[in-house]
């Protein structure tokens, strides 16, 4: 059970990644997720989980990026006489349009911010690429919107994967005559 102020971290840090790999609405209310696109996006992929995942080195700085993020919101909001809804973190009250200029100018080089941001970003492609914080059959039993997107197969009854048909359209090599029926090596 997450507390108060971990919901509404979580609200920003949702908004970021689906300002990032936008996605569509969970519900008519959902105020994090923006619904600038159909299909899953970052935060349907996981990006939260993958970000509160200790592996990734960022645990410890969520509520830093978040209320940072708020703190530029708020900035951005001012500069812009744009009103922001106070029931709702400053960076998630923001339109996608104004969210995503505000992440395009967080990132620009030059920003001195830029490489915490760019870092943040990377973890929300992450989750919709490549379903990191997940084994991947299942992200795929369990329908990964990224995944699925890049037209990942489910492996085969025996929880292998095959090819049927060469990547390079030719075959690359004669397979090793001491390869076991696995396909290790002998």
């Amino acid at each position: 059970m997450r507390t108060p102020e971990e919901e509404l971290r979580t609200m920003t840090l949702e908004a970021f990644a689906d300002t990032i790999v936008p996605g569509e609405k969970r519900s008519p209310g959902d105020r994090a997720v923006a619904g600038a696109s159909t299909g899953g996006g970052a935060v349907q992929a996981g990006a939260i989980e993958l970000l509160e995942w200790d592996a990734t080195g960022l645990t410890e700085g969520l509520d830093g990026f978040s209320s940072a993020l708020d703190a530029h919101a708020l900035a951005y909001a001012a500069e812009r006489g744009v009103t922001l809804d106070e029931t709702v973190p400053p960076f998630v009250a923001l339109d996608f349009a104004q969210r995503t200029e505000l992440v395009r100018l967080l990132t620009t080089p030059g920003h001195p911010e830029k490489a915490l941001w760019v870092s943040l970003a990377l973890f929300s492609n992450m989750a919709f690429d490549s379903a990191a914080h997940m084994h991947t059959v299942d992200a795929l039993a369990a329908g990964h919107p990224g995944l699925l997107a890049l037209g990942i197969e489910k492996p085969g009854p025996d929880g292998l994967w095959r090819f049927p048909e060469f990547s390079y359209g030719r075959e690359l090599a004669d397979l090793h005559p001491d390869t076991t029926p696995s396909g290790s090596p002998a």
